[in-house]
């Protein structure tokens, strides 16, 4: 399933990865979770018990996709890199 049909299909999870100084800055997203990059490790069974596909984005998608990689890595089947906030709030 690609992010375009997950999304579409309104059955997901949103992880903001971007630090809360950043959410305060920029803005968020609705419903979003806000997870740091910095605290993914240690938050991963949260992250990992979630039943619906895991969307994760950042500023850019840079650190989404570091996110991603880790969370492949201990077991994530069903995640995606939303890439930026802004451009995935507008495809929503």
């Amino acid at each position: 399933m690609s992010l375009a049909d997950v999304l579409q299909s309104g059955n997901y999870a949103l992880i903001d990865v971007r630090e809360p100084m950043e959410l305060e800055m920029d803005g968020n997203i609705e419903g979003a979770v806000n997870i740091p990059l910095g605290e993914v490790e240690d938050r991963k069974d949260e992250i990992l018990s979630i039943e619906k596909p895991v969307v994760l984005f950042c500023r850019s998608g840079n650190r989404s996709g570091k996110a991603l990689e880790y969370l492949n890595s201990q077991g994530l089947k069903d995640g995606y890199n939303g890439g930026g906030w802004a451009d995935l709030q507008a495809s929503l």
